[in-house]
């Protein structure tokens, strides 16, 4: 059933301080067109130093651009977790954009398949899901030693629906490089991909290759992986992907007993382990998505959306310290549990920026189909009409206990004037949970 529609919207007043052992002084924010880009000190390199550099971006704030923990305590705010090892984390609202506390924010690191987010939110809008494509070996070309596979055969057919469920469950590179060859080749993807983030102001990341494989100056950042998954989950078909729990996916095409054609299937499940849970790990309440990621060079990175009573938090986790089995996400659920208690009590610590289109559009923020014909990628703009749940159907093939999420119809209220305004919030459609 469609998700209720809310009459008011929080707004976003940021105010940021200095941390210091007991008391905050507080720091005005500056507008994200005065931001600083990477400084030099931070410049992308394939193994970072194991200490983040003394300065970094401060795109969404001066805290976010301080090396260590930024965070205001107050009375009434719950402390940090202590078992929190990553090397870069970050808490954000992500309907309002405020960023509630974060570690080494925009400390550019390997991003290993996180970086599928930005693929999928550069090139999804592109093609229609119902879209075929005969798979050649050119379109294999490529695909890094010892890349996750979904398991896409030379000479088969599959639709584009395929192909993301690919990409979101098994994190398949097979079927990124069939993607990216149908978007004219990887070097046209690659640059695609790099004009879009420069778009939402994620001026951390530098793609080198679309599917996370570990690459010389591919980096990216906790900050920029949360900006750009909350640009993802603006598209109805990025949302119902990501949280997907299991899928049926095309296999060979053999001859039957009777000597008939047909085509095989077998089932494919998200790695995601806080959507799936583990012997170790429990499903955790609320999660919606995002996306997870491991190789060599970037360790463990989940980006991940959870919705609680009424609350929609996104946690970006890169590389904990800790070895121990599913660290990455036991580390997550530790923040979003802190967030949601969090939330409405401590003072943020900066903003997740909207893009650069999103500051001067006078058009209210809506929905983006995620298909070819809709609106700008990543934007958010355009007109949303009313929507169905974004729920697995059986004729598509994404059955299972699967999470997905909803959204209100018609149009989300307008910002002061109709337009985005700088340090203001950029809607994002309600999001909510909904087990089949």
């Amino acid at each position: 059933m469609p998700a209720p529609k809310k009459a008011a919207r929080r707004s976003l007043a940021l105010t940021a301080a200095v941390l210091t052992t007991a008391t905050a002084a507080p720091l005005a924010l500056t507008a994200p067109a005065a931001h600083a880009a990477p400084s030099p000190s931070a410049s992308p390199s394939a193994s970072p130093s194991v200490t983040p550099p003394a300065q970094m971006s401060t795109v969404g704030g001066a805290r976010l651009g301080r090396p260590g923990t930024q965070v205001n305590l107050a009375s009434g705010v719950p402390v940090l977790p202590k078992d929190v090892t990553a090397r870069s984390w970050i808490v954000a609202d992500a309907e309002s954009g405020e960023v509630l506390a974060a570690h080494n924010a925009h400390w550019r690191l390997a991003p290993a398949s996180t970086l599928k987010m930005l693929f999928a939110d550069t090139l999804l809008p592109k093609f229609p899901k119902t879209m075929t494509h005969k798979v050649t070996p050119a379109d294999l070309a490529g695909v890094g030693a010892g890349s996750s596979l979904v398991g896409i055969k030379e000479n088969e057919t599959y639709t584009v629906h395929d192909l993301w469920l690919g990409v979101f469950l098994r994190s398949g590179n097979d079927a990124v490089h069939v993607l990216s060859s149908m978007n004219q080749g990887v070097a046209k993807t690659v640059r695609d991909m790099n004009a879009h983030a420069e778009e939402l102001q994620a001026l951390d990341t530098q793609v080198v290759s679309p599917d996370g494989y570990d690459a010389p100056e591919q980096v990216s950042s906790a900050y920029d992986l949360t900006l750009i998954a909350r640009s993802g989950l603006q598209k109805k078909d990025f949302r119902e992907y990501c949280s997907t729990v299991r899928a049926k996916f095309p296999g060979s095409t053999t001859k039957d007993k009777k000597g008939k054609t047909v085509r095989e299937s077998f089932e494919i499940q998200n790695t995601n382990r806080l959507l799936t849970g583990d012997a170790d790990v429990d499903v955790y309440q609320g999660i919606a998505g995002v996306k997870n990621g491991n190789t060599t060079n970037a360790g463990a990175t989940f980006t991940g959306v959870a919705e609680r009573d009424g609350r929609v938090l996104l946690v970006t986790v890169m590389n904990p310290e800790k070895k121990e089995h599913n660290a990455v996400y036991k580390e997550t659920a530790h923040l979003f549990d802190w967030g949601f208690k969090a939330v409405g009590k401590v003072e943020p610590v900066g903003e997740l920026v909207p893009p650069k289109g999103a500051q001067t559009d006078g058009k209210p923020g809506g929905e983006a189909g995620g298909e070819a014909g809709g609106t700008d990628a990543g934007t958010g703009r355009g007109v949303a009409g009313a929507e169905a749940v974004a729920s697995a159907s059986a004729a598509s093939g994404t059955g299972g206990m699967g999470i997905a999420l909803a959204i209100t119809g018609g149009l989300l209220a307008l910002l002061a004037g109709g337009a985005f305004l700088v340090n203001r919030r950029w809607p994002l459609p309600d999001l909510v949970r909904r087990r089949r």
